[in-house]
């Protein structure tokens, strides 16, 4: 391109700089456009056949190549163009700058197409969807960890190309000391949920749609973020805690390792009930009930009090919310059952009160 414009003002044709320089701009633009078109036809028919993560790749991304090739292209230009070095140098750097944020664009949107795609092959919504919250949770928090990773590392190669910025993270990586002290301490409570998310999505202590019970809450995992965690609560109250919460402190997890739950239902009754009675009415509570899983149902007396003994009633269920909804079923019709059939079983205070005398009341009113 420098020799076609030597060759030009050798023959006495004059152009002004700017005008070169756009002449020139110009053609690299409409080359490179060109070539961009030509490309990604050729990648569409290569990736017909491939798998969805080729395809969208190839889809998701024809923008964002285009840009790039566009800006390496325009770098080149400025090379060629009768700039001057100052503006040649210029116009490069800001191109630079540009092409580096499109290379992390280009990962993100990769990175995004992928997880997407692994994640369609679990369901939430399923009955024991165990493994879909597994993969869920761990595809989710690596996810903001590579986010922040991406940008933390696109922000770094901007700021190193600019002489100043670097010399300065030299000197201070040189000089630690006071300052690195004062920057560590100011990024703890950053780094801290950093590396506990990363901690969370190996060892799995919680999962998206777990049940919890935290802080005397229960709820389920709604979010995990690579700094917090937020909990819907049984009355759509959200509860957001910070990711170390649940490397430091205790909490109930109540779908650790399956969905399903055993419920407990206590009842006090007097002595005079018979037990076997109650146990064969929670036992056809429990089978004519759609909530029952099929698996657990117990009735044991647990305890003698002074008047009533204590009768303890297993029951399980699927999951956390059907195992309430069956507890409270198991109340409701065994009150009914013992009330219909045993009334005299239902806890009374009894009270001896010795009457006095007609004679001595008498004479207590005179």
């Amino acid at each position: 391109m420098t020799d076609f414009l030597n060759d030009i003002r050798a023959e006495g044709i004059w152009l002004p700089d700017w005008l070169a320089s756009a002449v020139i701009f110009a053609v690299v633009i409409s080359v490179t456009l060109f070539a961009h078109r030509i490309l990604f036809r050729l990648l569409a028919r290569l990736v017909e056949s491939k798998d969805l993560f080729w395809r969208s790749l190839v889809s998701r991304l024809q923008r964002v190549v285009r840009l790039a090739m566009l800006v390496a292209a325009l770098s080149l230009g400025a090379t060629a163009a009768p700039l001057t070095d100052y503006q040649a140098a210029t116009v490069r750097h800001v191109l630079l700058i540009f092409f580096i944020i499109l290379i992390a664009r280009m990962a993100k949107t990769a990175k995004h197409i992928w997880m997407t795609i692994y994640l369609r092959r679990f369901r939430l919504d399923a009955e024991d969807n165990l493994l879909a919250r597994k993969h869920v949770t761990q595809t989710r928090i690596m996810e903001r960890v590579i986010d922040l990773l991406i940008v933390v590392v696109a922000v770094s190669a901007c700021l190193m190309t600019f002489d100043a910025v670097r010399q300065y993270g030299v000197s201070l990586l040189a000089s630690a000391g006071v300052a690195g002290i004062v920057v560590g301490l100011a990024l703890q409570p950053v780094l801290k949920n950093l590396f506990a998310g990363i901690q969370l999505a190996i060892t799995q202590p919680i999962r998206i749609d777990d049940a919890l019970l935290v802080e005397g809450e229960w709820g389920r995992v709604e979010e995990i973020t690579s700094t917090y965690v937020v909990l819907q609560l049984w009355d759509w109250r959200r509860l957001v805690l910070p990711l170390s919460y649940f490397i430091e402190k205790p909490f109930q997890n109540w779908t650790r390792e399956s969905s399903a739950l055993i419920g407990t239902v206590m009842i006090y009754l007097d002595y005079s009930v018979p037990v076997e009675a109650i146990r064969a009415r929670v036992e056809q509570i429990a089978k004519a009930s759609t909530l029952w899983d099929g698996r657990v149902v117990n009735v044991a007396v647990t305890d003698f009090r002074e008047t009533v003994m204590e009768i303890r009633i297993l029951v399980s269920a699927s999951n956390s919310g059907r195992t309430f909804d069956l507890r409270c079923e198991v109340r409701e019709k065994l009150i009914d059952f013992i009330r219909r059939e045993y009334p005299a079983a239902l806890p009374r205070m009894r009270a001896v009160m010795n009457e006095q005398p007609a004679q001595d009341r008498r004479q207590a009113a005179e």
